[in-house]
């Protein structure tokens, strides 16, 4: 009994020492280990607020001058940052300016075909990079990583005689098919695709699947979430693109949007209202996209485990 009780005593002392920890021991109990102070915490928003005004606030003073009367003074020395007048005029007369909604619809067709190529094509070739066993796997990769270090403006120029040595010169397939398939977006399939345990594909092929069959039923459903970032990413490149097609077309009726849109700028130099309707033309597409899509977003970038 005795024995009994002294083994019932002896947890108590550790039990009170667990209970009184020291001076650090109270702090990490409290926030646990790496908890953020409310100095660090403080800064760590000051900055966030910092970087949000400096990439928020531009567009917002756009979208203010959109939106200001013809008798509200945009040089003013100190402007107002809300409208007194607001305004939609602006953009009607952007739209009877210019055929904007024909641009729009231009920019919507290279568009979509950028995004369908890079769905296909970047979808294929990270499947094959990946699970597939070829001879000159991997020099074939490393040219697409070398393709990653010339910037655009260096084979533009070849991009453009390939263009034109195809009779696709000012139409809108030659805008789109250059960014058909990006190699930045091959190797994000390919790292989706990698990410596919070995085991997995390993049992379907012994159950005899064709890659085709593989790719379909085992690599797709588990990449879903990087083929929607790089969807969206193929779709604002092409939207926001201006050299290429001001380079590659020379018919006004064929101008996406970006490059119809300088038009404003050189007829109406003066008035920056309708300069900055036109911008927020451009620019609003783009954000309504992001909204509506950013939670397959933001969960094809955090995805990091598999299904199964």
């Amino acid at each position: 009994m005795a024995a009994m009780k002294a083994r019932d005593a002896s947890p108590r002392p550790a039990a009170a020492a667990v209970a009184r920890p020291g001076r650090h021991g109270r702090r990490r109990g409290r926030g646990g280990f790496g908890a953020t102070r409310p100095g660090e915490l403080a800064l760590r928003y000051a900055l966030l607020l910092l970087v949000l005004a400096i990439t928020i606030l531009p567009f917002l003073w756009q979208l203010s001058t959109s939106l200001k009367g013809p008798y509200e003074d945009v040089f003013a020395q100190t402007p107002s940052f809300v409208p007194l007048q607001p305004t939609l005029e602006n953009y009607a007369r952007v739209a009877d300016t210019i055929p904007v909604w024909t641009y729009a619809l231009n920019s919507v067709i290279v568009a979509v075909i950028v995004v369908g190529g890079n769905a296909v094509g970047a979808t294929l070739a990270g499947f094959a990079l990946a699970r597939l066993e070829f001879r000159g796997a991997k020099l074939l990769l490393v040219l697409f990583l070398s393709t990653l270090v010339l910037p655009g403006e260096v084979t533009i120029v070849s991009q453009y005689v390939t263009v034109r040595g195809m009779g696709l010169a000012d139409t809108l397939l030659g805008v789109a098919l250059p960014g058909a398939i990006g190699m930045l977006n091959v190797l994000l399939m390919r790292t989706a695709f990698q990410a596919i345990p070995k085991e997995m594909d390993e049992a379907a092929v012994i159950d005899g699947a064709t890659p085709w069959q593989r790719l379909i039923r085992l690599g797709l459903p588990n990449v879903r979430g990087m083929l929607s970032v790089i969807t969206i990413f193929a779709f604002i490149g092409a939207w926001d693109d201006f050299l290429w097609p001001l380079i590659v077309l020379n018919d006004p009726k064929n101008f996406t949007l970006t490059v119809g849109l300088q038009y404003l700028n050189g007829t109406f130099s003066a008035n920056p209202r309708l300069i900055a309707a036109g911008t927020m033309i451009s620019f609003l597409p783009i954000v309504l996209l992001f909204a509506s899509l950013q939670r397959f977003f933001f969960r094809g970038v955090a995805e990091g485990a598999i299904k199964g």
